[in-house]
């Protein structure tokens, strides 16, 4: 450890740590969205706990990401989980009236925060490995650590950052949501298998499939939280 601290090479620290701040947007506003139906006694904890999750998850899956990477159909099943998480985390849940258990909630929130990561943190970690690749080989995975554990407040500040403005500005949740819906769409066209089949996806194809998944998590999302909406309303008419 003593060796590995007196021989860092900045460089490389630096490079991670502004690839995870420029990948880690995404894993923001996901925590963000997650957390913002706790009360607000449990945000600190759901932000706290999510972003750990999802940093150890990113580290386990730097050592297997290139030969994931290469498994047909594994992109196409990630991007459409995504879509869903999106449309859930947009469209909400009936409110009930009733207060649901902090524990639960709280691991409702680390769960749906962790399993998004995974999904995203396919593509992410390669970019992240490789600025570790100049460093000596017994090293590397000592500095990915290194400089994820130097983000993590920077997530948990930018999370935060979110949450405050999804209070103030209801629309950032759409747009949260839709940017998911984008993430989505770029993987499902640019999986092995696809890439088999039809050749490369052009940049034009790319981006009409990033736009058409934003489109899709944002209309349905908010289609089946006015529905919900409408029957909280109802419900509570009816009491």
């Amino acid at each position: 450890m003593l060796e590995f601290l007196t021989t860092i090479n900045w460089a490389a620290v630096g490079q991670i740590i502004l690839i995870d701040i420029l990948l880690g947007g995404d894993n923001a506003v996901v925590i963000a969205l997650a957390c913002r139906n706790l009360p607000a006694h449990q945000r600190k904890k759901g932000i706290l706990w999510g972003t750990l999750g999802a940093i150890v998850l990113r580290v386990a899956l730097i050592a297997f990401a290139v030969t994931m990477l290469k498994i047909p159909y594994l992109k196409v099943v990630g991007g459409v989980l995504l879509l869903w998480i999106g449309v859930k985390l947009l469209g909400g849940e009936e409110d009930t009236g009733h207060n649901v258990g902090g524990a639960d909630t709280l691991w409702a929130a680390v769960k749906t925060i962790i399993i998004a990561d995974f999904v995203m943190s396919l593509d992410n970690v390669i970019a992240i490995a490789g600025a570790a690749q100049n460093t000596p080989g017994h090293h590397q995975m000592g500095y990915v650590i290194f400089g994820l554990l130097v983000s993590i407040p920077l997530i948990v500040w930018g999370s935060t950052l979110v949450l405050k403005l999804i209070d103030r500005f209801p629309l950032v949740v759409t747009a949260g949501a839709a940017l998911l819906g984008w993430i989505a769409g770029g993987m499902i066209v640019t999986d092995v298998a696809w890439t088999e089949h039809f050749g490369a996806a052009s940049t034009t194809l790319k981006i009409t499939a990033e736009v058409i998944g934003a489109i899709f998590v944002a209309g349905l999302g908010t289609l089946l939280a006015r529905r919900a909406a409408s029957r909280s309303a109802a419900n509570q008419s009816g009491e």
